[in-house]
């Protein structure tokens, strides 16, 4: 294969030709682990005492403090090879092995549990460029090819210590890269932070909305109790036998075979399905028409979902024919409701839910559609908005990729 004018092929691939090699012990002026035991009962902490971080605070580049732990100055004093200093590099050392952060002067003088840490050369290495590549596809591939253990990965110092990765000539252009991807780390989390925001926003609207709590300007009147069977035909899905069987399937079918997956991997509307039933499996399981209102009830028990093609749902499913109040407002009742379904399921292999409690199961109504109507298009407003963040996310997260891909290699230059 021809190498690009002005790069060089080499062990981690390709770079430009005054990017060197260096293996991490070069670079270091330790590379330790943290304490690997567990501290006893004596020497915990409160949140007056030494901040303890363990493999499940460390996050890409970043730290959560869910579950943060604190230990005595005793037990700190006792192991202060694991002492952080700013500038370190913390590397999960069992489990998510690879996944690095960097400590920052605001946690320094912590105390850590089974993380590597590497305290790096100031004057020639930028720590953050090495966690971007530590955390890089190219990084953690890598670092999976040292990485022991068959239930539990492990990673051993000794083998990071060895562990080679490209680097440009100068701390600037380090630093340079760094700024960047730290950039896009920043539109990332602030992008996480809104959509927090409005997803708590509409739960509360919700849960407020759906109850009558709070009524929209304009409508009155008393809300009513129904049961389910009440307001639509609520009918089970049926299964071809023996399911596994090639005859019900067909790739170039319009009809589309429901599995539990393709629900839960979408949002309110159901676009696609991963199977297609052939016309004879279209005779042995229970059509459903585009535009209707399905649940399932059987493993991920009560997920609400609008088809937008042609399907069947086998018996994993129900289906809310002859609807006699809005579609997208009982949509949002079931949603709000999902997690009530587990306490009254069957439970056996797996959990599931029978039409009879389905059909007992009450709900409250608006007296009028156009109430139902009113409310349930103000949630769909705020789930468009949400779904628009998620994308403008999913964005964010595809640039950042390419930008690692890019300016970790050197395929493209800042200075």
């Amino acid at each position: 294969m021809d190498v690009k004018p002005g790069y060089k092929q080499t062990a981690v691939g390709l770079i430009p030709e005054d990017w060197e090699i260096h293996t991490l012990d070069s670079l270091t002026v330790l590379m330790t682990n943290g304490f690997v035991g567990t501290p006893t009962r004596h020497y915990a902490a409160y949140d007056n005492g030494v901040l303890y971080i363990q493999g499940y605070n460390v996050e890409e580049n970043s730290f959560n403090f869910h579950g943060v732990k604190y230990v005595t100055e005793d037990f700190h004093r006792a192991n202060t090879k694991s002492c952080l200093r700013s500038g370190d590099l913390l590397t999960v050392q069992t489990g998510d092995v690879g996944l690095t952060t960097i400590v920052h002067d605001h946690l320094a003088g912590s105390n850590c549990h089974a993380l590597i840490i590497s305290r790096f050369d100031m004057r020639r290495v930028a720590p953050k460029f090495i966690s971007f590549y530590l955390n890089s596809t190219p990084g953690r591939s890598r670092l999976r090819l040292i990485e022991t253990g068959t239930t539990m990965k492990h990673l051993n110092v000794g083998d990071m210590l060895h562990f080679s990765v490209p680097l440009p000539p100068t701390k600037a252009e380090q630093e340079a890269i760094a700024e960047a991807l730290s950039d896009a780390d920043a539109l990332i989390e602030s992008l996480e932070e809104l959509l927090t925001k409005k997803r708590q926003i509409k739960q509360g609207a919700m849960q407020e909305l759906l109850t009558g709590k709070r009524r929209l300007p304009g409508f009155s009147g008393e809300w009513e109790v129904k049961r389910l069977e009440d307001i639509a035909v609520i009918q089970r899905g049926a299964s071809p036998r023996p399911i596994d069987s090639p005859i019900w399937f067909d790739e170039n079918s319009s009809t589309g075979w429901v599995r539990i997956s393709d629900v839960t991997r979408s949002g309110m509307y159901l676009w696609e399905t991963k199977q297609r039933l052939s016309p004879l499996g279209v005779q042995n399981s229970r059509p459903v028409s585009r535009g209707s209102l399905i649940m399932s009830i059987c493993a991920t028990v009560g997920r609400p979902i609008i088809t937008e093609i042609n399907v069947c749902i086998h018996d994993g499913f129900v289906v809310f024919d002859n609807l006699h109040v809005d579609k997208f407002f009982i949509y949002y009742v079931l949603n709000a409701i999902e997690g009530d379904w587990s306490r009254h399921g069957q439970t056996g292999s797996q959990m599931n839910l029978n039409t009879e409690l389905i059909n007992k199961t009450e709900v409250v109504l608006p007296p009028t559609t156009a109430e139902q109507t009113a409310i349930a298009s103000i949630l769909s407003d705020m789930g468009a908005e949400i779904a628009a963040l998620e994308a403008k996310l999913a964005k964010a997260h595809q640039i950042k990729q390419g930008m690692m891909q890019e300016l970790l290699t050197g395929r493209i230059r800042l200075v």
